[in-house]
């Protein structure tokens, strides 16, 4: 049974994770509604506004919720607050802040406040007395006896601390770089030793292997199906990958073999061929073709290798352009990603 009518928990969720998941599930518990607000000034990489807007919304749809920075209360165009508070303003105008945020905004009158932090107790009167209404301060794990870590900590390592953080986040800190490039210009491959050699995980090509199960014999709708495999694998592999998710291809590849297949692209795949990555690497077309029995030859590929750097420069993708031997590739890969040849992990 629940104790409370209209619950608010507030904090920056600079990452969200279990500590503060804990919090939220036993709010919830004791409440019909639950209120919870985010801000964090000036924040923290990797914990922007719409990522925690998302965390929010995906692991809490049924909460009330509201993410707020200096642009929202822009565009909302408020005279009271120009700005978002600082993380070092004083207590008393983060208190009024958030107050005014749940009650005047949001139209929301709290009867419980939820915190795991000493100022609980202050935090409650004042919203108590904006509200004009009583708001019991409800403390939860403020010994951090459940869930034994912090935001500072995490941040600080996410993948050492990856046990703390849903799979939901955790995704988040993972960066995707890709390969593009026509065939036989070392794109898998690459792939392929990068995450063996750095522990971590790559995306292989899903359009080769439906292209080697039909022997070639696609039709149009398999491309469009291609590039949403390819998608939902490498978020799949999110959850399990360290630092960085080596990608061997993109829906931008499955764009051209569309185009050049069947003269025409479906109008769904051109959008997923928008979608960008952390880093992209284009390879180069400048050593000797290999023929595996299903690639279509030397000239072909330089003309694919043409229609990236077309395609590219289109959509204003900056990429690097790799040349020369495999390992020379490798080097480039591996510096580029700030990544220690020597060491084998992302310098920090």
């Amino acid at each position: 049974m629940t104790s409370f009518k209209t619950g608010l928990i507030v904090g920056k969720f600079c990452p969200l994770h279990k500590g503060h998941q804990y919090l939220i599930e036993t709010a919830l518990k004791a409440c019909e509604r639950l209120v919870i607000i985010s801000y964090a000034k000036p924040g923290y990489l990797g914990c922007e506004t719409q990522k925690r807007r998302d965390w929010l919304e995906e692991l809490y749809p049924e909460t009330i919720r509201l993410v707020v920075d200096d642009n929202w209360l822009l565009d909302r165009g408020t005279s009271l607050f120009k700005c978002v508070p600082h993380d070092d303003a004083d207590e008393e105008t983060h208190r009024y802040f958030t107050a005014w945020l749940c009650h005047s905004v949001l139209g929301e009158t709290a009867d419980a406040i939820f915190t795991s932090e000493d100022y609980g107790d202050g935090f409650a009167r004042a919203v108590s007395e904006y509200q004009r209404s009583p708001a019991k301060h409800i403390c939860v794990d403020k010994a951090r006896d459940v869930v034994p870590i912090s935001g500072t900590k995490i941040r600080e390592n996410p993948a050492h601390n990856r046990g703390y953080l849903s799979d939901v986040v955790f995704r988040s800190f993972i960066k995707k770089a890709v390969f593009l490039g026509g065939e036989s210009t070392g794109k898998s491959s690459l792939a392929e030793m990068l995450a063996a050699r750095l522990g971590t995980q790559y995306a292989p090509e899903y359009g080769r292997e439906i292209w080697e199960q039909k022997k070639g014999q696609l039709s149009f709708e398999d491309l469009l199906h291609i590039a949403q495999t390819q998608i939902k694998r490498e978020a799949s592999l999110l959850p399990t990958s360290r630092d960085w998710l080596f990608c061997d291809t993109s829906p931008l590849t499955t764009l051209f073999y569309s185009d050049s297949m069947f003269g025409k692209t479906d109008p769904e795949l051109e959008k997923l061929s928008q979608l960008t990555y952390d880093v992209t690497f284009l390879c180069a077309p400048d050593f000797e073709f290999v023929q595996d029995g299903t690639r279509q030859g030397a000239a072909f590929r330089e003309r694919q290798h043409q229609w990236y750097l077309s395609a590219l420069k289109q959509r204003a993708i900056d990429y690097v352009l790799l040349k020369g031997p495999m390992e020379e590739r490798l080097n480039v890969v591996l510096n580029t990603l700030e990544i220690d040849p020597s060491l084998n992990r992302v310098v920090r």
